[in-house]
């Protein structure tokens, strides 16, 4: 094993850990969000091998990369935050083998858990209806609030991509708008005439005082002017969604599910859902059939002899 395979302490790690960080951003090209949460696994994973006393990085064989599994399974996280923090594992451990602190990745044996031992939620038409149509006239900046509430399920966008959404990207003429991915992979995605009465509102009416102090080029932003970010569209999200009394399983990611699982139920073609959502992988989208029975059924009836 090379002799860099020694920590030298927490300190030497956290400069290799610095050193993985920039090879993600710059040799990778992952976006920010990306980044920082493998930042965050790190941190994580850091803390865990203190505590462990691992004082190289020979020292984590698969054994012990089990025992952080099971550290992590202690500590209560989701299926799809375990499977997370192994890919984090994976593409860190490349990094060690690239640099030359070991000569082969332990991480490369290890398993992730089932992403879908949780089925997402989704939420109903008559629900999406309802939930579309909270933001009220007697509130400040419903119209913001029901245009980006409205732009959330037409387009079935993540909600960095809906932040980060400039009056550029946006031709609201012709009902499309120009998404921006994970690894800044462009695609644009239609939406519908409700969006398109709600954005035209928000920006007719809302948007010009909002930013009569402040200039910028994106679609959404706060009562101070600034651009919104992907939290505030969370917190945004989870305040209307206590009103549903659905705070705890509605997020913006359930938009983006229920977009999914709608469009497949009403037949959507699979690979157009993925190119919609952006997946680089068919596999990705696939998990809706699970959470779609409707379709199942429908397709089952239609085509099976005794059906």
């Amino acid at each position: 094993m090379p002799a860099r395979a020694d920590l030298g302490g927490m300190r030497q790690a956290a400069l290799t850990f610095d050193a993985f960080t920039s090879y993600l951003r710059h040799e990778c090209g992952l976006s920010g969000n990306t980044v920082e949460a493998y930042r965050r696994d790190m941190r994580r994973f850091a803390s865990w091998m203190e505590e462990a006393g691992v004082e190289a990085w020979s020292e984590l064989s698969v054994a012990k990369l089990g025992d952080y599994l099971a550290y992590l399974a202690a500590e209560r996280l989701s299926p799809s935050s375990v499977a997370r923090h192994v890919a984090s594992l994976k593409m860190f451990f490349r990094f060690l083998v690239l640099d030359g602190h070991l000569d082969r990745s332990s991480a490369a044996l290890l398993h992730r858990p089932s992403l879908w031992e949780r089925i997402p939620h989704v939420l109903s038409e008559r629900q999406v209806t309802e939930f579309l149509t909270l933001p009220q006239p007697n509130e400040k900046l419903f119209r913001r609030d029901r245009a980006l509430l409205e732009m959330l399920y037409a387009t079935g966008a993540r909600a960095s991509e809906v932040a980060n959404l400039t009056l550029g990207d946006l031709h609201l003429d012709e009902r499309f708008c120009r998404c921006m991915g994970k690894g800044s992979k462009e695609r644009l995605v239609p939406f519908s005439e409700r969006a398109q009465r709600a954005i035209r509102d928000y920006l007719n009416i809302e948007r010009p005082a909002l930013t009569k102090h402040a200039t910028t080029s994106r679609l959404f932003v706060s009562r101070s002017g600034r651009p919104m970010t992907r939290i505030d569209i969370w917190k945004l999200v989870k305040k209307y969604a206590r009103r549903l009394g659905m705070a705890a399983q509605v997020s913006p990611h359930t938009m983006r599910h229920s977009f999914a699982t709608h469009m497949l139920a009403e037949g959507a073609d699979l690979r157009v859902i993925q190119e919609l959502l952006g997946h680089a992988s068919i596999s990705t989208t696939q998990h809706y059939l699970r959470v779609d029975s409707s379709r199942m059924k429908r397709v089952h009836h239609q085509f099976h002899p005794r059906a």
